[in-house]
């Protein structure tokens, strides 16, 4: 059994992933042959599409990264980051919003023939 032509409806956005993060995105992915074949032959034993092979996959392997101690670093020093770079946005845009504008001081004109 492979990867069927028929057309479903789009997941809805609570359900696409189970993360609730939104709908499904396309992604190409390019394997050789026997790995091909062999995927093929998975789906089939399990009575399942290519695609839902693939996403169970790709989903074990995601919990898997995430349970790695490297990975966990890694991400608490980019999200450190971003939360650097926000707080510095946030403060320039409170800067903005608060800004009192300057007093109008009038021109002088400077004396002719001086």
């Amino acid at each position: 059994m492979s990867e069927s032509n028929v057309k479903t409806p789009p997941a809805t956005a609570a359900s696409a992933n189970g993360l609730g993060y939104g709908p499904s995105k396309p992604l190409a992915v390019r394997l050789n042959e026997s790995t091909r074949t062999q995927l093929d032959i998975i789906a089939q034993l399990r009575d399942r599409n290519v695609t839902d092979e693939v996403s169970l996959a790709i989903d074990a392997w995601i919990e898997v990264a995430k349970a790695d101690p490297a990975l966990q670093r890694l991400a608490q020093t980019a999200r450190e980051e971003i939360e650097r770079e926000a707080a510095g946005k946030r403060d320039a845009i409170t800067a903005i919003i608060n800004a009192t504008p300057a007093p109008k001081t009038p021109r002088t004109s400077k004396p002719q023939g001086s």
